[in-house]
C-alpha cells in the first residue's frame, strides 16, 4: 500500500517539475533553448533521432549477443566438468 501511494506521489511531482519545465519550449514566436526553430532545425533533430536510435539498437544488441555467447560458454563449461550421473 505505502510502495502505491509513494509511486503515485513520484508520479505527481515528475508532472509538476516537466509542467514547471515544458515553459521555456513553449517560447513565441519559435524561438525556445535551442533558438529560432526552422524547418532545417527540425529535419537535422529528426535525422540525429534516427541515427542515435539506430545506433542505440545496434550498440545494445552486440552487448546482448556477447552477453548471450558468455553464458553459453559458461553453460558448455559446467556440463563439462560435472560429473555424469
Amino acid at each position: 500500500m505505502r510502495r502505491g501511494i509513494r509511486s503515485l506521489l513520484f508520479v505527481g511531482v515528475s508532472l509538476v517539475a516537466f509542467a514547471a519545465v515544458a515553459s521555456p519550449a513553449l517560447a513565441a514566436d519559435g524561438v525556445g533553448l535551442w533558438g529560432r526553430t526552422d524547418d532545417k532545425v527540425v529535419t537535422y533533430w529528426g535525422f540525429g533521432l534516427m541515427i542515435f536510435f539506430t545506433v542505440l539498437v545496434i550498440a545494445l544488441s552486440l552487448i546482448q549477443i556477447r552477453l548471450e555467447s558468455r553464458k553459453e560458454r559458461l553453460r558448455r563449461e559446467l556440463e563439462r566438468l560435472r560429473p555424469p550421473t
